[in-house]
């Protein structure tokens, strides 16, 4: 390559060149590193010479002001000539003022030696491509005979000499005939432009920025010469076309660039030419006839330059862009379509042409998505110019299907940039997207991702919400107040129809998210929706219960926005931090919702009481309420508001109503809060009357033992045991003690009476609360042996019933006994571990063998199970949901007694029953599985390996008894089974990895693969 041709051996080629009558050829330079040395050379005596000379001249310049003038020439001079020891490659590296200066004394010198200073260009080129090759010029003597230059075009080559161990390739940059030469093992990956870290994207710049001063300083003069761009689209043109990654990439960018910057002068041309039109336009009658003659001549003059500059464009146009926006590399291609769209942009007299416009549509469909972002942010672009609006109507509407399509784009960024464009779009262009369009694109209010789905909210409110309403318009004298609230009822409407109409009802706070940033302001206008919703509308103009129940849900989702944020389960892509400012907007929202809900909230909960959905929501939102709002300090709206929420409770008895009081007494009665002292009381008190409530019912329900309750009774119990659970599940009510009020209600062996499923269902959990209470404060409450004795009393009376009820004829009991039991236990694992028999803590409990199978076959019967039914009958589907809900009952149960394993209540090898099913089950319980081996390993890698080992074998003993049992008649059912272990040792072998670290694990496979076969000869 020529990476630091100095100007004088440029005049030496040059000289030797037109001695020899254009016909002599010679290399130029050898390595990077020889020309940087001899520059330094070159450099260190001018800088010895200077200071005499200086001092000398600062002396002659007291003298006189002719002798100052002259010596300001002189050192002109010298600056100059410094300057050319500095290659054009060296002035990337010293920042835009240099280069202009730089290349202002290169065009100087163009013009004094044109074939020089452009080698020097030349060389700057190919040394910006990183080759460290040698670079031959010889000249072309062809002399404008066509078909000698055919000839030799045809002969230009890029090829390899194997022999030599070097790559070279002969080009035309005219009139010298290029050969680059470099060898083979050098790293063509290697060049400046793809240089990792921020080396790259500086070089990138710089390159740029050469490429546009150059052409900025040439745009007057020196590129109308017909000889400095031609040379320049043949070198790159050329080079552009090699196979070779690092010539086609960087020759490439300076191509397009080159493009770029000849769209600005042709820019200025216009300018010039509308300019030039104004000013004959205005001239005086007297002089039109003397300055027109002068104004037709310069504005041929300019249009012919501007002629000249739209063919140069074509040609590159043509000779780079067409070639290399399908290139292979996805960089080059990144740059072609992303300079297209400029091209586009600035000079649409040309550009903003179908013929152009097609490569937009042809690069959306690359299968790397940077380059479909970038062909998305060019478009963005265009349709932002209001100007260029009324050509893109043809394009609009064949690229409108492809643009809609890709807002479901596997890759985030390119889904969010469209949906931003068609947003744009439906801004600009009204007619542009038919109503099917508009109801594709705002499902996508529901995305899992919150930039797209934000995109997509702001399409709704510019769609819907903000459309304004020419009746509620034609209306005068009409109070403002009253207008706001017509406006928001307006818009309310149709946001619920929206929602209805998008048949996903449980996705309300997604909703609320996607409109958030846009609408804000009509979501956090509580008062007013609270108005309405007190309201007794007429039905034409008001809510239905459908809606009611729905915008009741916006105001919850609303709350928590304001309160939590952004983050939403199964939503990805929010701001993690955030800033001060969205900090205290967050706090004016909560104090503001909580100074209006304290006040409006119980009359909410006294309309709509006889609705437990609406109140089990309206009951949520105190769980959003601020501590340090100053309204906390009316203990009188705070005590309305609690009496409210008991009376809710007397009329309902849903889940959903009593795990939303629950919570919401949880968070009312913190410590930190202020209003604590006023809600513990009145959650006491409530609590006081149902404990005083079951005591009455349990005594005139049970005689002897035997429950003698009616229907009505037992509803009754039924009712007040689901609230004492309900907030037995969020607060500690030991100090009632309901374990010893209920633990009479656990069936005993051998009785015959048992309890309604429903109604021992419910006692089982109150005593697994009870249970986990006493086990979470232990270290607290535990000063004495006896405590501690009477803490693991519990525990076996509650194990011994749920062992009775794991065979329970229902199978709701049976599940919630087997969940309970599995829970204590391993909740009970951490302090059986920590337990010394010198302390006065919790004594430890261990399961009982028959407990430990009872579980194991519980698990095997209830959780590894194939299809209910035939799949092919249709009476024996059920629906996806059912389905799923079972799934998810299965996962739960195999996981807790997943964790009784790795807790340490049930040994390892008890494990091996379930890695059995590792392969059986492998799609909806594989994971579960998986991650157990991999704890258990984690634990003791060889306890672990020895629980594989004892699957492998039980599975091996089964199929041996089986095939023994069955005869020869079912050999072939055998061969399939076998086939199965093998599967399963598979599975079990790719689990362990490095076999270095597993190194002990492997042997005892061997060991006891040994043993068995050896037992078994």
């Amino acid at each position: 390559m020529i990476p630091d041709p100095a100007s004088a051996a440029a005049s030496e080629l040059n000289r030797s060149s037109s001695q020899d009558e254009a016909k002599s050829s010679g290399a130029v330079n050898n390595s990077e590193d020889e020309s940087g040395n001899e520059n330094r050379h070159k450099r260190g005596p001018q800088r010895r010479r200077k200071r005499p000379l200086k001092e000398a001249e600062n002396v002659a310049s007291k003298k006189t002001k002719s002798r100052r003038s002259g010596d300001r020439k002189d050192v002109r001079r010298r600056k100059c000539r410094h300057a050319e020891a500095v290659t054009l490659f060296d002035v990337i590296t010293m920042g835009p003022s240099a280069m202009r200066v730089v290349i202002e004394g290169w065009t100087e010198a163009y013009a004094a030696d044109r074939d020089a200073s452009l080698l020097d260009l030349i060389s700057f080129f190919i040394q910006c491509c990183g080759c460290k090759g040698v670079v031959t010029a010889e000249m072309c003597d062809t002399k404008g005979d066509s078909d000698a230059m055919d000839k030799l075009v045809d002969e230009l080559v890029e090829d390899l000499d194997e022999v030599a161990s070097l790559q070279y390739k002969k080009f035309l940059a005219f009139p010298w005939i290029l050969t680059v030469t470099w060898p083979t093992d050098a790293d063509s990956l290697d060049y400046p432009l793809i240089q990792p870290g921020p080396y790259g994207r500086w070089f990138h710049t710089e390159l740029c920025d050469f490429v546009s001063v150059l052409v900025r300083q040439c745009q007057h003069s020196l590129l109308f010469d017909n000889f400095l761009v031609n040379t320049l689209i043949s070198l790159l043109s050329e080079l552009s076309d090699s196979h070779v990654r690092a010539f086609r990439h960087t020759c490439t960018l300076a191509a397009v660039k080159l493009l770029s910057s000849l769209v600005d002068v042709a820019l200025n041309l216009s300018t010039s030419v509308e300019e030039s039109q104004k000013l004959q336009q205005v001239q005086r009658p007297s002089r039109q006839k003397a300055q027109g003659e002068r104004a037709q001549q310069k504005m041929k003059e300019l249009l012919e330059k501007r002629a000249e500059i739209e063919s140069m464009m074509d040609a590159i146009f043509k000779a780079v862009f067409l070639k290399r926006y399908r290139d292979v590399l996805p960089e080059i291609r990144s740059i072609c379509v992303e300079e297209l769209g400029l091209w586009i942009r600035l000079y649409s007299s040309v550009f903003l042409k179908d013929t152009y416009l097609k490569y937009m549509d042809w690069m959306s469909y690359d299968k790397i998505p940077d380059v479909r972002l970038r062909c998305i942010l060019g478009l963005q672009t265009l349709y932002g110019d209001p100007l260029l609006l009324p050509q893109l109507d043809l394009f609009t509407s064949r690229f409108k299907d492809r643009m809609i399509s890709m807002t479901l784009d596997k890759d985030n960024e390119v889904a969010l940039q469209t949906m931003k464009l068609l947003l744009l779009i439906s801004k600009t262009c009204e007619d542009a997207l038919s109503s099917d369009d508009y109801e594709a694109l705002l499902q996508l209010v529901y995305s899992s991702q919150r930039p797209l789905a934000a995109a997509a909210g702001e399409l709704l409110f510019l769609r819907i919400l903000s459309a304004d309403d020419p009746a509620a318009n034609s209306q005068e004298g009409i109070i403002q107040g009253e207008s706001h609230q017509r406006k928001t009822l307006r818009r309310l409407k149709a946001l619920l129809d929206f929602y209805h109409n998008s048949k996903l009802h449980n996705h309300v706070v997604y909703l609320v998210d996607s409109l958030w940033d846009c609408s804000g302001a009509l979501l956090k206008d509580w008062p007013t929706i609270t108005s309405l919703l007190l309201q007794d509308l007429s039905p034409g103009t008001g809510f239905t219960r459908e809606e009611e129940l729905a915008l009741v849900e916006i105001v919850l989702a609303s709350v928590r926005q304001a309160s939590e944020g952004p983050a939403l389960a199964g939503r990805n892509g929010a701001k993690k931090m955030m800033s001060s400012r969205e900090k205290k907007v967050q706090v004016d929202d909560c104090a503001k919702l909580t100074q209006h809900f304290l006040w409006e909230l119980s009359n909410l909960m006294t309309k709509f009481s006889g609705r437990w959905d609406i109140v089990a929501s309206l009951m949520r939102i105190p769980q959003y309420f601020l501590p340090e709002s100053p309204e906390a300090l009316n203990t009188q709206m705070v005590s309305r508001l609690l009496a409210e929420i008991g009376l809710v409770l007397e009329g309902h008895s849903g889940t959903d109503v009593l795990e939303a009081a629950s919570r919401t007494f949880l968070s009312l009665c913190g410590e930190e809060t202020t209003w604590g002292s006023t809600a513990r009381p009145a959650r006491d008190s409530m609590v006081q009357s149902w404990v005083d409530h079951l005591k009455d019912l349990l005594t005139d329900s049970f005689t002897d033992g035997i429950l003698s309750a009616d229907e009505v009774q037992t509803e009754d119990i039924l009712v007040t045991l689901k609230k004492l659970r309900a907030f037995h599940n969020c607060h500690d009510l030991s100090g009632w003690n309901l374990f010893d009020l209920l633990s009479p209600l656990l069936p005993v062996e051998g009785s015959q009476e048992e309890l309604p499923p429903q109604v021992l269902k419910e006692v089982l959990q109150c005593l697994c609360y009870c249970v986990f209470w006493s086990l979470s404060k232990s270290g607290e409450t535990l000063t004495s042996r006896d405590k501690a004795v009477s803490q693991r009393l519990q525990l076996r009376v509650l194990s011994e019933a749920s062992h009775r009820c794991l065979s329970h004829p229902d199978h709701s009991v049976r599940q919630q006994a087997f969940l309970g039991v599995c829970d204590i236990l391993t909740a009970h694992s951490s302090q059986r571990q920590a337990w010394h028999p010198t302390s006065c803590g919790p004594l430890p409990y261990t399961p009982t063998p028959k407990l430990q199978m009872a579980l194991l076959h519980f698990v095997c019967k209830n959780v590894f199970v194939g299809p209910d039914c035939d799949h092919d009958s249709k009476a024996c589907l059920s629906s996806e949901e059912e389905k799923m809900e079972k799934l998810h009952k299965r996962r739960i149960m195999l996981a807790a007694y997943c964790k009784l394993i790795l807790h340490g209540v049930l040994e390892m090898s008890t494990a091996s029953d379930i890695f059995t099913f590792y392969v059986k089950h492998h799609n909806d319980l594989g994971d579960i599985i998986k991650e157990t081996i991999h704890r258990c390993r984690l634990l003791d890698k060889l306890e672990s390996t020895r629980a594989l080992v004892l699957s492998l074998q039980q599975l091996f003993v089964r199929l041996k008894r089986e095939q023994e049992g069955a005869g020869s008649a079912h050999v072939h059912l055998g061969v399939q089974t076998f086939a199965g272990i093998k599967e399963l040792a598979r599975r079990f072998a790719l689990t362990f990895g490095d076999p270095v670290k597993y190194r002990e694990c492997l042997v005892l496979i061997h060991r006891l693969t040994i043993t068995m076969i050896s037992h078994q000869g």
